[in-house]
């Protein structure tokens, strides 16, 4: 079983390999409240992206299941065939001159910087890492190579995060339902939907992303606690 998708078949890793200098990979976990623990805070657990674009074939679902399910079930070995296909990655890239990104957070919320997953980043110094994340005290305690944005919900228990986060000046990501606005939170709002890596660039920036209903879930934005309506 492979882990990595080095091939852009997943939608969020594909906008990115737009720019012809890098190509970006990445882990997709199913996420649970263990490999994403802020979920049921921030309430994202329902309208979560897992379900997106292919995320609806029972196919993807069960590799992603199999994929934690060996997380879960043997760490070690896991930690291992990672290193190994992030080297034959790194290699990759540099056989064809392009700069290598990933991102092992695709929808999970994992710390990969931490001794209990391997210290990833921090064992391939020339491999950029980038996720979003809803755990806010990783802000600012990630190696330099692994760049965090912080993931908004106006969900009440989770308001202590957005106020590290936001103190952090972390690019931080706003789902809207509605019309994008050119402000929130008296951020300038940036469109997001275009580029995971040109997002990274937007210090004390709200990185605005247009909800997508993930298909057959019928998921009402109006009655989530992560998603922000704005009237038209």
């Amino acid at each position: 079983m492979k882990l990595l998708d080095t091939k852009g078949a997943n939608t969020k890793l594909r906008k990115n390999n737009r720019d012809e200098t890098i190509r970006v990979a990445g882990l997709s976990l199913m996420p649970d409240d263990k490999a994403c623990p802020m979920r049921n805070i921030a309430g994202c657990a329902e309208p979560c992206l897992r379900y997106a674009g292919r995320g609806h074939m029972s196919s993807v679902i069960n590799g992603r299941q199999s994929k934690l399910d060996y997380l879960y079930s043997n760490r070690a070995a896991f930690i291992a065939q990672l290193k190994s296909e992030i080297s034959n990655f790194e290699r990759l890239c540099s056989k064809n001159g392009v700069i290598p990104y990933l991102r092992l957070n695709v929808i999970s919320d994992i710390k990969w910087e931490s001794k209990a997953y391997g210290q990833i980043p921090q064992s391939f110094p020339n491999v950029r890492f980038f996720d979003y994340t809803k755990c806010a005290n990783r802000l600012g305690n990630t190696p330099a190579n692994y760049d965090l944005m912080f993931s908004y919900s106006p969900a009440p228990d989770y308001q202590k995060q957005v106020s590290i986060a936001i103190k952090s000046g972390v690019p931080m990501s706003v789902v809207f339902h509605g019309p994008m606005p050119t402000e929130f939170m008296g951020l300038k709002v940036v469109n997001g939907d275009n580029s995971d890596i040109e997002n990274l660039k937007h210090k004390n920036k709200i990185i605005g992303l247009k909800y997508k209903n993930a298909q057959g879930r019928g998921i009402n934005p109006m009655d989530s606690k992560f998603i922000v309506s704005i009237a038209a």
